[in-house]
């Protein structure tokens, strides 16, 4: 199955690495690509490392707005796909796709190639996306969509993100 956690509110990442979590306490092979961060100050990282979740992060840190990619963020996308085909192919049956929909958005990944991977995928694969502005092209595909509204927000009162709570 496809499950797309989206929209404009706090908590599709943690939604996805709580699903992680659950999973792997269930014995299933679990890894988590997280396209846009880097493993400096993830504790979503570090803890799920710690519990032998394979995880690993394919970006600069670094978000693309108003601006190309660089030839150093495409390099790490295209590693980080190629892990993600990797782990498709090779028995892990849950695969999250962190921050997916910005790595396609913004340039880093193609459209077509995502889309190829969730049409393809082995049928005991769930693929977990996560991202706001959710390509239309995945969201046709998925089997669960969980669109994460904004109600209420600590930054729209200038108050920055947070260690430990927001990163």
């Amino acid at each position: 199955m496809i499950q797309i956690y989206t929209g404009d509110g706090k908590g599709k990442t943690t939604a996805a690495v709580g699903l992680a979590v659950r999973a792997h306490g269930h014995g299933l092979r679990v890894a988590v690509f997280q396209f846009l961060k880097t493993a400096q100050e993830n504790g979503e990282a570090r803890v799920l490392r710690g519990l032998g979740i394979d995880c690993q992060q394919y970006g600069s840190g670094r978000w693309l707005v108003d601006r190309e990619p660089d030839r150093a963020e495409l390099a790490l996308a295209a590693q980080g796909w190629a892990e993600v085909e990797r782990a498709v192919a090779t028995g892990y049956q849950l695969v999250v796709l962190d921050e997916i929909s910005h790595a396609v958005n913004g340039g880093l990944l193609p459209l077509e190639q995502v889309k190829s991977l969730l049409e393809e995928a082995p049928t005991d694969v769930e693929l977990v996306l996560t991202g706001r502005a959710m390509p239309e092209e995945f969201l046709v595909l998925a089997d669960l969509i969980t669109e994460v509204r904004a109600v209420k927000h600590p930054f729209t009162r200038g108050i920055e993100a947070r260690k430990g709570i927001e990163y």
